[in-house]
């Protein structure tokens, strides 16, 4: 499972597993009639972007204007940053140099930041689309369905191209609200997209989805959706069961560096040398641990350190002897590829290549 060539702790990716990911996601997408616009932030590799391309996403979706710039750099033609951006001077000159090589679309939640970004970019706000971030449940950014003419006015007034709505049904990421949330996020869409039209802006673009709603099927308002976690699987989405273990493309390999039997009050434990600082420490109040191993699913990370990992061992197997190298899947991915200047591609238990992280730490 873990190449003898590979020195711990180290990001693994099976290529096998991330290109049948990414082809059924794509797969899906167009059976249903929808754009597939994937979140690159998840991975920020450009040889998964690429693939994804390949396989027919229409574009991508990024949350920094660093990021859009690394895969633009890279040929990247069509580029989304789903973020409510407020723009100053140096954020409108980078953003004028994207739309010189690619289509590219900003998100805006408010009259005053549309405002801004129009004075920002002067007689070039034309060139950048906006769309209006809308809250379908998750209650982090974005406006009411009923307040988004207003922001669009604003944007329209600043010289903006308003192209027409986006939301993140973030509230899916909970234990029994991947469909409750879905069918949030498709009345959001709806009536927003309705109020701009009845205004009349002419919406093109319809913007949702995230990775635990993404292949729930069913009607949608949406035109397009903008999942990332699905190319990878994290031990978030297995325990929330939109992935199996089967389906998990990113492990990170990790060595037992101590083990104690339950002696003394202590409980049967092992620890391996993946901390927070390879795995991330995302945990939310859910989850029941840290991070889940494939080959022993009843284990559980109960505690990290910086380059410790606290893995109880369940009593029907047997304790790992120190030396012994587990594949530990991490809570959310998205952390640990943000936290490695570059991940080992393997393929049947080979090492294939080296991938560089080429958008990590790229966050404004």
């Amino acid at each position: 499972m873990i190449p003898a060539d590979i020195r711990t702790p180290a990001v693994m990716i099976d290529v096998d597993i991330l290109d049948r990911n990414i082809q059924r996601m794509a797969a899906s997408m167009q059976d249903r009639g929808l754009g597939l616009r994937p979140h690159v932030k998840t991975h920020k590799t450009l040889e998964i972007a690429r693939r994804q391309l390949a396989a027919g996403a229409v574009g991508i979706t990024v949350a920094t204007i660093g990021e859009a710039e690394v895969f633009a750099a890279d040929g990247v033609k069509d580029i989304f940053i789903a973020y409510p951006l407020w723009v100053e001077a140096d954020h409108a000159a980078r953003l004028r140099a994207l739309t010189a090589t690619c289509r590219l679309a900003v998100g805006v939640d408010s009259a005053e930041g549309a405002t801004a970004m129009g004075r920002q970019l002067g007689p070039d706000a034309a060139s950048v689309e906006v769309l209006i971030e809308v809250d379908s449940g998750h209650h982090r950014s974005g406006v009411l369905p009923d307040e988004t003419v207003e922001v669009a006015n604003a944007a329209a007034a600043a010289g903006l191209g308003v192209a027409g709505v986006f939301t993140f049904p973030g509230h899916s990421y909970k234990p029994g609200m991947p469909t409750g949330a879905a069918g949030n996020e498709n009345d959001a869409l709806g009536q927003a997209a309705a109020a701009l039209v009845s205004a009349g802006f002419d919406v093109r673009t319809i913007s949702g989805g995230s990775t635990p709603t993404a292949l729930l099927g069913g009607d949608t308002a949406a035109t397009e959706l903008r999942p990332g976690v699905y190319v990878f699987g994290d031990a978030q989405q297995l325990e929330l069961e939109r992935c199996t273990w089967d389906d998990v493309a990113l492990t990170v390999a990790a060595t037992v560096v101590s083990r104690h039997e339950a002696r003394g009050g202590n409980v049967r434990r092992v620890v391996v040398d993946a901390g927070s600082k390879i795995l991330g420490s995302d945990r939310p109040d859910w989850a029941t641990g840290y991070a889940r191993l494939p080959e022993y699913p009843e284990a559980r990370v109960t505690a990290l350190s910086e380059h410790h990992a606290t893995v109880v061992w369940p009593e029907s197997s047997e304790l790992p002897p120190l030396g012994t190298r587990l594949r530990v899947i991490p809570n959310h991915v998205c952390l640990t590829m943000n936290l490695v200047d570059e991940v080992t591609v393997v393929r049947n238990g080979v090492v294939v290549e080296q991938w560089a992280v080429a958008a990590r730490g790229r966050n404004n």
